[in-house]
């Protein structure tokens, strides 16, 4: 853990709260000891509920390297990541998440992140938001045309 990655991710977090775009998180993606991205919450300002630090930071390192994919890459955040970050992290192949405040603080200070993570656990039907199952033949249609395709390119 370098202090001075976490450091930068709090001063984007201080940067966008200064600036209102949105709340107060930041988080910075280092490769090789070297910030990739540094981003804040800009949900206010995009007016985009997935405008988080942790997936602008990913969107901005992605294209810093021009790939879909950080291995070998760190992220360091203001706060634990809620759990659309987290699933983000787990899609863009992040090696490492340093983070400072936790879930339970985010929750205090009125983020729903708590709420966020007892609904994931609940089977669609448990849910507060209303699931439907439809049928499903064109979707799977398409799914298994996708995986007879030699050329795909897997991620």
């Amino acid at each position: 853990m370098d202090e001075r990655f976490m450091d930068a991710a709090v001063t984007a977090a201080e940067e966008g709260m200064t600036r209102g775009d949105g709340g107060p998180f930041g988080a910075v993606i280092v490769r090789d000891g070297k910030i990739l991205s540094r981003a804040w919450n800009r949900v206010i300002r995009d007016q985009d509920p997935t405008a988080h630090a942790e997936v602008n930071a990913i969107r901005e390192a992605c294209r810093v390297l021009g790939r879909f994919h950080l291995e070998a890459c760190d992220l360091y955040t203001s706060c634990e990541p809620c759990p659309m970050c987290l699933g983000a992290i787990y899609w863009a192949g992040l090696r490492t998440v340093f983070y400072a405040a936790t879930r339970d603080d985010a929750t205090e200070t009125g983020f729903s992140d708590a709420r966020i993570y007892r609904e994931i656990s609940l089977p669609p039907e448990g849910r507060t938001v209303r699931f439907v199952k439809t049928d499903s033949s064109a979707a799977t249609a398409v799914m298994r045309a996708w995986r007879s395709d030699a050329n795909r390119q897997r991620y």
